[in-house]
């Protein structure tokens, strides 16, 4: 029987060689069932170090003294909920870095290892939003499921006021990833009809996509603000959308340059961005 970490190590070469046959991302995620980051991973390390072994780790093994472990224990048994950070916080004068708290086995889950936390219902929000080196511009929620008519219509309502409010020249041009809600034929249509010319956009490009950056950002001041309710979470959202500087989408669009030159340098593989 093949051991976890020999499957890992054989799945590996199979991306590689799927992908040595001339298959991209998408298709080797579909052959093998793995997610495209997972695969991405797996390709840009082989690029760059020529192996998929597991590389050696940086930095010194943890270690822990016999009286820093009895004090562990101690604070645990006493008090089961106690988090790492708080354990991090005692054992202070002993300098001991604490990253997980392991419990006995099929105990993780009784009452007294856990902690209580207060959740709403609904989970999360799906939202629009576009911006220009300008500034921010408008951001619209979407209620339902996402479609291409839905699409248009936030096209429709947001785009062109969004122009306006950032007083854009008619030089202005809609960048889009190839999600097929944009690249479908009444969306394509509907663009035309519109007057609304846009970028043409290569294929699992998100290290290119400014937007990415943006929404990487407004998920942390969010999540911040801790919403007790699907309309506080939307209307978080509106809030730090309208928040973000100008000099922050101004950076953004400048580095566009060097994120081309990246992907260049990478030969079409994944970079830093």
């Amino acid at each position: 029987m093949l051991r976890s970490k020999e499957i890992q190590k054989q799945m590996r070469k199979k991306v590689i060689e799927i992908y040595q046959s001339g298959k991209g991302y998408k298709a080797i995620s579909k052959a093998l069932g793995l997610p495209q980051t997972t695969v991405r991973a797996i390709i840009y390390k082989w690029r760059k170090h020529g192996t998929v072994e597991n590389l050696p780790r940086s930095g010194q093994s943890t270690k822990i003294t016999p009286r820093a472990q009895r004090q562990l224990i101690q604070e645990v048994t006493k008090q089961p909920t106690t988090t790492s950070k708080e354990l991090q916080a005692s054992l202070a004068s002993v300098k001991v870095c604490v990253h997980y708290v392991w419990r006995k086995s099929n105990t993780t889950f009784q009452k007294k290892n856990i902690i209580p936390t207060v959740k709403y219902g609904g989970g999360s929000v799906m939202v629009w939003g576009c911006f220009a080196a300008s500034g921010p511009g408008r951001l619209a929620v979407i209620n339902g499921t996402m479609n291409s008519a839905v699409y248009q219509k936030i096209l429709k309502e947001n785009v062109r006021p969004s122009v306006c409010d950032l007083k854009l020249k008619r030089t202005w041009v809609l960048q889009q990833d190839n999600d097929p809600k944009h690249t479908s034929k009444s969306t394509s249509e509907w663009l035309k009809k519109n007057k609304m010319k846009t970028l043409e956009w290569p294929s699992q490009s998100a290290d290119l996509n400014p937007t990415e950056m943006l929404c990487h950002d407004l998920k942390k001041v969010v999540h911040a603000r801790k919403p007790s309710s699907v309309a506080e979470l939307q209307q978080f959202c509106k809030d730090e959308w309208a928040k973000i500087p100008p000099q922050c989408c101004n950076r953004l669009i400048a580095s566009y340059r060097k994120r081309l030159i990246a992907v260049v340098a990478a030969k079409g593989g994944p970079t830093s961005y």
